[in-house]
Formats: C-alpha cells, sequence, structure tokens
C-alpha cells in the first residue's frame, strides 16, 4: 500500500513523504470514516516509500460499501494495513495483511495493536504475488492490492486473480497511465486511479450470513 517516490522529485520542506515529513518529523496516517474513524495509524519511517493518499483510500472503500459488512478482507502489499483497517472500521469481519518489508510490518504491528484488534487480523511476512497465487478460490470475499507504482506486479497479480478467483472482489490502486483490464468500476483521482474486478456471476457462491464472531 505504498508506492516508491521518484528520485528526481524535488520535496516542498514540510511535505509528506513515506513515513516522515520532509525535514525528518514523523506523521501518522488516520481511518476516515466506520467504527475507528479519525484514529491515527502509523506509517514506516521510510522516505522511500508513502501510503496511499487518504482521499484514493476513502473513495475506494466508499465504493464497496455494499460488499463490506462482514466481509472477509485480504490486504496485499498491506504496508500500514490501512485499507484492511479501514474495511474492519466499517464493517468487516476481519483482515489478513501480507507484507514482508521490516519497517512496514513493524508499524502494521503497531496499528492492529492500537486498533485492538489481533482477534480479527492475521499477518503473514510473505511476498504478496506468490501468496497470492497459493490461495484457493473463495478465500477472501475482497482483496486490496496497491503494489509500487509502474510495476508489473499489478499485471501478474491481476492474472493470478483470474486464474483462481481467490476473491470475490479485487479493488486495486494503480497510476492513473498504468493500462489494466476493464473492471466494473475505474475512477481517476490526481495521478492515481482505482480499479474494482469482480468474479463473473456464477463463478463464485453466493456469500451468506456468517456466524463467527469477533470480540
Amino acid at each position: 500500500m505504498k508506492r516508491a517516490v521518484p528520485k528526481n522529485v524535488t520535496v516542498p520542506s514540510g511535505a509528506r513523504v513515506g513515513g516522515i515529513v520532509a525535514g525528518g518529523l514523523p506523521f501518522t496516517v488516520r481511518i476516515v470514516a466506520g467504527k475507528f474513524a479519525g484514529r491515527d495509524l502509523t506509517s514506516p519511517s521510510d522516505a522511500r516509500v508513502r501510503p496511499t493518499a487518504e482521499n484514493v483510500r476513502a473513495s475506494l472503500l466508499d465504493a464497496l460499501a455494499e460488499d463490506l459488512p462482514r466481509a472477509r478482507v485480504l490486504d496485499l502489499f498491506a504496508g500500514t494495513g490501512a485499507l484492511g483497517l479501514e474495511a474492519i472500521s466499517r464493517g468487516a469481519l476481519s483482515a489478513d495483511f501480507v507484507e514482508f518489508r521490516p519497517a512496514s510490518l513493524h508499524a502494521l504491528r503497531a496499528n492492529v495493536a492500537t486498533l485492538r484488534l489481533r482477534d480479527r487480523t492475521r499477518i503473514f511476512k510473505r511476498d504478496a504475488l506468490p501468496f497470492a497465487a497459493g490461495l484457493a478460490p473463495e478465500s477472501y470475499d475482497i482483496a486490496f492490492a496497491d503494489p509500487p507504482y509502474e510495476s508489473r506486479m499489478l499485471d501478474r497479480l491481476i492474472d493470478t486473480w483470474k486464474g483462481n478467483l481467490f476473491a470475490r472482489v479485487l479493488a486495486v490502486e494503480h497510476a492513473k497511465n498504468h493500462v489494466v483490464p476493464r473492471g466494473q468500476f475505474h475512477r481517476v483521482l490526481g495521478d492515481s486511479a482505482i480499479t474494482i474486478f469482480r468474479a463473473p456471476r456464477g463463478a463464485v457462491r453466493p456469500i451468506v450470513a456468517r456466524k463467527e464472531s469477533f470480540g
């Protein structure tokens, strides 16, 4: 859930980049809506990466409002975990996070602890692509993915999803000039875009009310 800052970009003093404000001051991301609205999330102190912009995350979650209640969520390239944690805030049942970078894992674990969601989450220190490739069909209701911008990892992930439909819905963030297959929903926000793919009708079983209870 992060993207590299291009080397040729000049960051204004005080601008937010990665887990720090230019000049070395830490900053936090916040949950936008739901049960934990307004709660701060810790970000990695790593100027090479930055969390998904708040307006992009909010737009993506708003577009999935009808899918979120009681959903099993997967957050690939999880970073801070903001997408999966906000999904729980908005009614999802649980979230699994896949991340392998030490700084991001540290922030992710801190955020889960801060929101007291250890009993509704799992964290996998794995690479997202082979993790997704190893999943069975219908493992999740919603999968989020925000791989590094301008990388081919997104294309490979979409191909994997088409092959095994590991989630009923695949929701991705990407650079607006990164061409992806046509989805059920697409929106451009500044330099970013969000695209939502849905499994073909009849390809997965309808979701029924679940009896699982988490805390």
